[in-house]
């Protein structure tokens, strides 16, 4: 459960710093162009989206093998 949850959380989480970031005056340059903050926190929201599908994936997959099989 622990973990479904925590992938979940991930997604709620990165989604928003990812808006934040999007919005963030500190992401683009004067010229419209990403800056290196932006590039580099864009990288560290991708990661943590893929860490935390897999993580949530591993908790499902977890959860439905305790059930009881159906004859």
């Amino acid at each position: 459960m622990f973990l479904t949850a925590f992938g979940v959380w991930s997604w709620v989480i990165w989604i928003t710093f990812a808006k934040n970031l999007w919005d963030s005056d500190r992401a683009w340059a004067a010229d419209g162009s990403p800056t290196a903050y932006f590039v580099v926190h864009a990288v560290l929201t991708v990661v943590s989206f893929v860490l935390g599908t897999v993580i949530g994936v591993i908790g499902w997959r977890g959860l439905r093998a305790r059930r009881p099989q159906s004859a």
